[in-house]
């Protein structure tokens, strides 16, 4: 999460350059109860964002979707993305960023629910992003299967365990995993056979 990076983000958004929302961002993504929503998942999501921005229909609104969409991480909770989605809306407004593009930002960042409401291109594309986890390499996988054991480690294995299961089976069961070719052609079968495994070692 480069904060030069960031400031150029706002310089093309037309926005001034808000170092205290990033350091709030900052300090959201490094809790230490996060071992997977962090910093890194940030960073990760924008190398994936560099390599596909000129398929974007608004990269910069997509962009700003991916530094906010898991800014409100609690394990339990059943609104993160929402009240992460309402921390870009608000920031925006105070910025008096346009309202139709408020309300785009906003679904970018509800579309990573990942409930198979998607719509626009763009949330298309941000749900991809999010999701390039699971065609990582097998060693990476794995790794990322442990971190979010430890983010809700305060959940019973066994309940951990059928609810993680029903989560992978639901993307096995889903036609494809990925919305848009790039991602359907270098993750698409790698994701299948990281997910199979998971799902046996459960």
């Amino acid at each position: 999460m480069n904060q030069n990076r960031w400031q150029t983000l706002m310089s093309a958004m037309g926005l001034p350059p808000s170092k205290e929302c990033y350091d709030a961002l900052h300090a959201a993504y490094s809790e230490k109860r996060r071992f997977y929503h962090t910093v890194d998942h940030i960073d990760a999501m924008l190398t994936h964002f560099d390599g596909v921005k000129d398929i974007a229909e608004r990269p910069e609104e997509l962009e700003l979707a991916i530094w906010f969409h898991d800014a409100i991480y609690k394990p339990l909770s059943k609104t993160n993305e929402l009240d992460s989605a309402n921390w870009a809306q608000a920031f925006l407004a105070s910025r008096g960023y346009d309202e139709a593009g408020i309300a785009r930002v906003h679904n970018l960042i509800m579309a990573t629910l990942h409930n198979g409401s998607v719509k626009s291109h763009d949330e298309q594309l941000i749900v991809d992003i999010d999701l390039a986890i699971l065609g990582a390499l097998p060693a990476v996988y794995d790794q990322f299967e442990r971190n979010v054991r430890k983010e809700y480690r305060l959940v019973p294995w066994f309940i951990y365990r059928k609810k993680r299961k029903e989560l992978l089976q639901s993307f096995l069961s889903s036609a494809s995993i990925y919305n848009l070719d790039p991602f359907k052609d270098k993750y698409e079968s790698t994701a299948r056979y990281n997910i199979g495994r998971a799902i046996d070692m459960l």
